[in-house]
């Protein structure tokens, strides 16, 4: 993977953004997570990996980090041509959050019942749109291991074995 500089609020800092050009001739779907970013960050690194949808895959789509809830995200990617949804289906239940972080099995074999019973509907309809289009999925932690994420990105590479995954 190469890395690339990209202004962020027109200061000269650095972030790391893959090269995915490797990957542009499959459906890719972007994991990205905003824990110790700031908006103006996460919106440069979606816009420089192409992605025209974040799919905001939090219970709850609150913050108390400026800039990461519902409304006001919405707004900063609309105004960077990024379209938002949230799919609160695809939320990861408070009672399982602590065990998925602590990285317990269990946690993980939890979410994935609650992908393929409560959330199979909106799950499909997500795979099928990253089918056709560069889609994020957001959530807080930005180590993908850590978050219910790499669940949805395991069952969509199980399901379609042609998705590549970009962990940003």
């Amino acid at each position: 993977m190469k890395d690339s500089e990209v202004s962020v609020d027109g200061e000269n800092r650095d972030c790391r953004i893959p090269d995915v050009s490797s990957t542009t001739d499959s459906p890719t779907i972007v994991s990205i997570g905003y824990e110790q970013r700031e908006i103006s960050e996460l919106i440069d690194l979606l816009a420089a990996n192409g992605v025209s949808m974040l799919v905001d895959v939090r219970l709850n789509p609150i913050s108390r980090k400026k800039g990461f809830s519902k409304n006001a995200l919405a707004t900063a990617l609309s105004e960077a041509g990024i379209e938002y949804r949230h799919e609160r289906e695809l939320g990861n239940p408070k009672e399982n959050r602590d065990p998925f972080r602590r990285g317990l099995e269990s946690a993980r074999q939890s979410y994935r019942r609650h992908l393929q019973n409560g959330a199979a509907s909106v799950y499909e309809r997500l795979v099928d749109l990253a089918s056709t289009s560069r889609i994020a999925l957001l959530c807080y932690e930005r180590d993908h291991d850590q978050c219910h994420r790499s669940c949805i990105l395991d069952a969509a590479q199980v399901d379609r074995p042609a998705m590549n995954v970009l962990h940003l």
